[in-house]
């Protein structure tokens, strides 16, 4: 048995499939959360950190939220100042924040900063645009009797499964620094996702691609939040969807990328 491990935002859409993992690979995490799991915590507050981290050797750092600006940079902050000398930090982060105007963007790379900058031994991984985020988006969409989409943006979907696999192999294994980005298998347009989901799941609207003004729809229609050279993922979005169409409100507890 390796050093204890904590996963922070263990019971979200990613963690709930680490900690899963983890604990048939013979490797049961800790999970820190606001509400519920074995150590409740809260990284805004700093309230729990210090108790989750007794004995620790390895964080897998997930907590995010896109309406809470305490949790990632500041939240990272806290947790890198709890943790002891030499605990191997892993953070998981979203392709193409460097620079990118998205505020929540820019705190995920300020996040990965602090993360390079903490004297930790440390590992970041950047993926792509989970499945069940772009079908929350999709299902939000498609209550208008017409579909509106951005137009000329394109996203690449990756399976979250498949993302907490990596992930775990990175636990397991010695610090890396920054690793490849991961990327789903496809790079769609987002009125082709659109129309995949309302063929999968038999509905009807038309679907219109609109022009959004402002930097960050530029900045997405620029496509630096795609891994073109990562297509590592091996679910479609095609294939989530017909999956999962019949678990009535799958989407609705997105993570924030």
């Amino acid at each position: 048995m390796t050093e204890n491990i904590l996963v922070t935002g263990g019971t979200g859409a990613l963690g709930r499939h680490v900690v899963d993992r983890l604990g048939a690979a013979g490797h049961p995490a800790r999970v820190l959360s606001r509400t519920r799991g074995s150590h409740i915590g809260n990284l805004g507050t700093g309230e729990g950190l210090t108790a989750a981290l007794d004995g620790v050797g390895t964080v897998v750092h997930l907590a995010s939220d896109p309406r809470d600006p305490s949790v990632d940079v500041e939240g990272t902050r806290r947790l890198v100042a709890a943790a002891s000398p030499g605990t191997h930090l892993l953070y998981i982060s979203i392709v193409g924040v460097e620079g990118h105007p998205y505020s929540y963007y820019r705190r995920k790379y300020e996040a990965e900063r602090v993360v390079e900058e903490s004297g930790l031994p440390y590992t970041v991984l950047r993926t792509t645009q989970f499945h069940n985020l772009v079908l929350f988006a999709l299902e939000t969409l498609a209550k208008a009797p017409v579909m509106p989409v951005p137009g000329g943006t394109r996203l690449q979907p990756v399976e979250v499964e498949e993302v907490a696999e990596r992930l775990v192999e990175l636990a397991l294994g010695a610090p890396a620094g920054r690793v490849p980005d991961m990327g789903g298998p496809e790079i769609v347009s987002v009125a082709g996702l659109a129309r995949t989901y309302l063929r999968v799941t038999g509905r009807r609207r038309p679907v219109v691609s609109l022009p959004l003004p402002g930097r960050v729809a530029a900045a997405f229609r620029g496509d630096a939040h795609l891994a073109p050279d990562h297509p590592d993922g091996r679910g479609t979005f095609a294939d989530f969807v017909s999956a999962t169409s019949g678990r009535s409100g799958y989407g609705s507890k997105a993570p924030g990328r």
